[in-house]
């Protein structure tokens, strides 16, 4: 990969303004291996880069730009895009919020799909019965037929819906547990979509998250608030 490349991925995934000295630390075993080795150079090469990318970004081919925020660099969005991006923004649905028990609940169903009901509760150790109106209410999981066993209980498998709120082409790319939890928490509990929409309003320019969605800097709900709220709302 180019050293342009490499500088342009950093900023497009940073979530705050990146400085130069973190993108040359970041690079600098990349040029030492081209023969870069006096620091002087390094940093002039990585300078040399990024000038050259913010050039290009600035022409009016492209509808974001890389700009110098608080010291640092990050993408946003030119100024004669906002009105599109406003109207897109109010276009996208809200985010989805869960309480701790329903994701936890999602995660079972998403490894071990199809499932009963029974067999979640035995895997979680409490019964799930509730969470799972609410994940059927936001279609993150639907029925899958019934398991043939005495009872015939309902069996429960991951959506289109789910897919798609993971960025996964089928579950078969379902990371591991540990990353998945992570992904939960960074998907349902980031307030990535208000915030566009408030920035677009606002006419300040859009920046971008690490996960590649639309976010403007602003202070966070306590994820344990967020859990108890849902929790009483089922």
């Amino acid at each position: 990969m180019s050293l342009k490349a490499q500088l342009e991925a950093i900023i497009y995934a940073t979530e705050t303004p990146i400085t130069l000295e973190q993108m040359t630390a970041l690079v600098k075993d990349t040029l030492v291996a081209d023969g870069v080795t006096e620091d002087a150079d390094v940093k002039s090469r990585v300078r040399s880069c990024l000038e050259e990318l913010v050039g290009q970004y600035g022409s009016s081919d492209h509808g974001i730009e890389i700009r110098q925020v608080a010291g640092g660099y990050r993408m946003s969005t030119k100024p004669e895009q906002h009105e599109v991006v406003r109207a897109f923004a109010k276009s996208l649905k809200p985010p989805i919020r869960l309480s701790l028990p329903a994701l936890e609940t999602l995660a079972v169903i998403a490894y071990k799909q199809p499932v009963t009901v029974p067999e979640i509760n035995e895997i979680r150790g409490v019964d799930s019965g509730g969470v799972i109106g609410t994940l059927l209410e936001r279609k993150l999981i639907t029925t899958a037929g019934r398991k043939q066993v005495i009872g015939r209980p309902i069996l429960y498998k991951t959506t289109k819906e789910f897919l798609m709120r993971f960025g996964l082409k089928d579950v078969s790319e379902l990371p591991s547990m540990e990353e998945f939890e992570k992904l939960v928490a960074e998907s349902f509990h980031a307030e990535l979509i208000p915030a566009e929409s408030a920035a677009a309003d606002s006419g300040e320019p859009v920046t971008r998250t690490a996960e590649g969605e639309a976010a403007e800097a602003g202070p966070d709900e306590s994820p344990a608030e967020e859990a108890s709220a849902q929790e009483k709302s089922g």
